[in-house]
């Protein structure tokens, strides 16, 4: 749709999306496929017992109970986050509950209920001029969203493939890398790297609803996903319609990307693949490469053909796992045991070490502004946070040169700092430096980086020194989560 095509959004208490001079919208609903009775269902499934059977056609009642409401609100307070189009904030979220549940919950169960449209933000990506194109429900929505993804998960978990990780309770990245060691250790060490192009903005809508109605009974909830799926985004305050993808941003579109990409899993599983799949990052490993090769050209044609979705052919690749593979920000090398065992070794792929620099660099940069607690609380959350993802790869070398960079930048930080020359006059005294070398080195003229690396700064403010400052560095967190 173009810009001059597009139509002001009005906003209104009912939380329904509107156009300027107009009646609000009606949204189509779920395809017929995904439309049904409760006698169709009676006749159709097989199920053990009645008490279970009601469940299953009763869920949209289950998703506005006011325990699962509850939960959800508080699910989505405590996540945090930017407000939609309709400007509302999640700390307002829990006193608008109390006061409009039965309202609302009577609009879903009516099917009255429209959520807004999504506003858009663009997250840039690392490659030049690109961007990640995220959509922003409001506070509402996600409240809903989260209270249909609560009760979905448990119907779905149960179907999901073992080699599936992300988006999952109690699964994380870290068990993905731990899955790509043992198929690499069982001698699938070919990789097929296959990447899928704007996955979330590229979703088959009908394919996404036909897979949700053929799993649940209560076809009322299909049609409340659907309409989530057509709601719309917000592009410089045009309302643009939505006839593709999951806006990625809302509670229930990782969930919803498990259900699509659950196919390719068992298709993986049926033709004798090993296979690791977080999100929808997924490779694809072979003991050749005539096999991986084989692989992708086979799953690139199942992927376009059955899920139409679009493999990037320019980002993916085969290779062996110990030469140019990156997966979760990681790379992999081989070692051998004492006894002449060979095993894979995890890395931190260079890309991460460079994405970290970065980091650290708008951290301790001179020019921000920022005064050193603040430093110093970006630099731990840093510190930790990414210690904590990467602690899984062999790293001793790379944290202690990092930490030397990093003490270098502080240095030159209070450096910096300190400004005049009677004020490093003072500091340098105040920190043992002799009054004549310390005079000398207050008034040097030499930049800040060379002044940071010398001598005299590194002996008065040594690895001890900055320790006591309350510095954290990479290599004793790396330590301590070692252990």
């Amino acid at each position: 749709m173009r810009a001059d095509e597009g139509r002001q959004l009005r906003i209104d208490f009912e939380g329904q999306p509107g156009m300027a001079g107009a009646e609000p919208r009606e949204l189509p609903e779920a395809p017929t496929h995904a439309r049904g009775t409760e006698e169709d269902e009676l006749d159709a499934m097989q199920v053990g017992n009645t008490e279970d059977l009601l469940e299953r056609i009763y869920l949209l009642e289950r998703i506005c109970s006011r325990e699962n409401m509850q939960a959800a609100c508080d699910r989505v307070v405590r996540n945090g986050g930017a407000g939609g189009v309709d400007g509302m904030g999640v700390a307002e979220l829990p006193a608008w509950l109390d006061a409009n549940h039965d309202a609302l919950t009577d609009r879903i169960l009516k099917g009255r209920y429209r959520p807004k449209p999504v506003r858009r933000v663009e997250i840039p990506k690392k490659e030049r001029g690109k961007v990640r194109l995220l959509g922003i429900p409001t506070c509402i929505d996600r409240l809903v969203q989260q209270a249909v993804a609560q009760q979905l998960a448990p119907i779905f978990e149960p179907r999901f493939h073992e080699d599936s990780y992300g988006f999952r309770p109690g699964r994380s990245a870290h068990d993905a890398l731990r899955a790509v060691k043992r198929h690499a250790d069982a001698g699938n060490v070919w990789v097929a790297s296959m990447d899928l192009e704007r996955f979330f903005d590229t979703v088959n809508q009908s394919k996404l609803v036909q897979l949700l109605s053929d799993a649940l009974a209560d076809k009322r909830v299909v049609s409340l996903v659907h309409r989530f799926l057509m709601a719309g985004v917000v592009v410089d305050g045009i309302v643009e319609e939505t006839k593709e993808g999951t806006p990625q941003g809302g509670p229930l579109s990782p969930l919803l990307a498990n259900v699509l990409l659950n196919e390719l899993d068992w298709e993986l599983e049926r033709r004798g693949h090993a296979f690791v799949r977080y999100a929808d990052d997924f490779i694809i490993m072979k003991r050749s490469r005539k096999a991986a090769e084989r692989a992708m050209e086979s799953v690139t044609r199942f992927v376009e053909s059955r899920l139409f979705l679009t493999v990037n052919r320019e980002k993916s690749y085969v290779a062996h796992i110990t030469r140019q593979v990156k997966y979760l920000g990681y790379s992999f090398g081989m070692r051998r045991d004492a006894d002449g065992g060979a095993g894979l070794r995890m890395q931190v792929h260079w890309k991460s070490v460079e994405s970290l620099k970065d980091r650290v660099r708008e951290i301790l940069s001179r020019s921000n502004g920022w005064s050193l607690d603040h430093r110093r609380y970006r630099l731990r959350c840093l510190v930790y946070g990414w210690v904590g993802y990467f602690r899984l790869a062999d790293m001793r070398g790379l944290l202690r040169r990092i930490d030397g960079w990093v003490r270098r930048k502080i240095r030159c930080v209070y450096w910096k700092c300190w400004k005049r020359v009677r004020t490093k006059l003072r500091a340098l005294v105040r920190l043992g430096v002799d009054r004549g070398q310390a005079w000398q080195w207050a008034n040097s003229r030499k930049a800040y980086w060379r002044v940071a690396g010398s001598g005299i700064l590194d002996w008065a403010l040594d690895n001890s020194k900055l320790e006591e400052l309350g510095w954290t560095l990479f290599y004793p967190r790396y330590l301590q989560v070692k252990c």
